[in-house]
């Protein structure tokens, strides 16, 4: 099968019922998404999916055929972090890093959703991704300041 992964395509040699998580991981050794819960439930191995957020671990590899699957890979890496991989930096809104990745792609479609997501808002979208340290404090914070210097980097 051939999948779209970070702006690259990749033909793939697996089962019909393998999951995105797997091929991710095993096949394009795309690391980081993480396997933690493998039933939906923590969020870790949230990615892009045509640009909204889905679970890997839940989704089938054959499903995604001919759609677009972003990575944290594919968000920033190096020099050229994403505001919000900046911003988790800068809040501290991170402490094991399991959630992390997940966090940063639950993070970055509110933040390409909306420019100036409210308080409550950031909380309510980042509900289905849990931090077993809990930094959600600090999570919030992140994703308003990204949002607040995505804003001021098109303003200016």
């Amino acid at each position: 099968m051939e999948l779209i992964v970070n702006g690259t395509r990749h033909d793939v040699a697996a089962p019909e019922h393998a999951r995105l998580l797997d091929v991710l991981r095993d096949e394009l050794r795309l690391t980081g998404t993480k396997l933690v819960c493998g039933r939906g439930e923590c969020g870790a191995c949230t990615i892009l999916l045509d640009g909204e957020p889905a679970y890997s671990c839940l989704t089938l590899a054959a499903a995604c055929v001919g759609r677009r699957i972003t990575t944290i890979e594919g968000v920033g890496t190096g020099d050229a972090l994403h505001p919000l991989q900046r911003a988790f930096i800068a809040h501290d809104a991170l402490q094991c890093g399991y959630c992390t990745p997940g966090q940063i792609m639950a993070g970055v479609a509110l933040l390409e959703r909306t420019s100036s997501p409210a308080e409550s808002e950031v909380i309510r979208w980042m509900s289905g991704n849990l931090c077993r340290c809990g930094a959600y404090p600090k999570i919030v914070r992140a994703v308003l300041a990204a949002a607040e210097a995505m804003r001021d980097s098109h303003a200016g």
